[in-house]
């Protein structure tokens, strides 16, 4: 498990039309000290961004309602917003890993355990 520390103080956007798996993954980062922010949707997820960045990380489900969070993120990337991101996906498309890619993410696929989650937040937030 990751040190609540790694994560202390970093602003996080966590975003999935699962409601069960949204609180999870903040309930997680949370706990290992993240500032959690939570989307049920890409319409939110772009809204938190604007009246609520800056995020230090954002961790996003790539399939969702109105707007993919890969979508989602290229417009974050258009209008100069940097930060980490990482993309949660179950869908085995053969473009997936490359579409990721395309706006520097980190893809994890699920299901995936919280533990990895949690090392992949803090190894892309000792960064900053």
């Amino acid at each position: 498990m990751v040190e609540a520390t790694k994560l202390s103080g970093a602003r996080v956007l966590v975003a999935d039309d699962d409601p069960q798996l949204l609180e999870s993954v903040a309930e997680a980062l949370t706990r290992v000290g993240a500032d959690v922010v939570q989307a049920t949707n890409g319409a939110q997820l772009i809204e938190h961004m604007a009246d609520h960045g800056p995020f230090d990380l954002v961790v996003t489900d790539i399939a969702m309602p109105w707007m993919s969070g890969v979508r989602a993120m290229r417009a974050a990337r258009t209008a100069g917003l940097g930060m980490p991101l990482v993309v949660m996906t179950a869908l085995r498309d053969e473009g997936i890993a490359a579409e990721v890619k395309s706006v520097g993410a980190t893809l994890l696929r699920k299901p995936f355990a919280l533990g990895e989650l949690e090392s992949v937040a803090a190894k892309l937030l000792a960064k900053r």
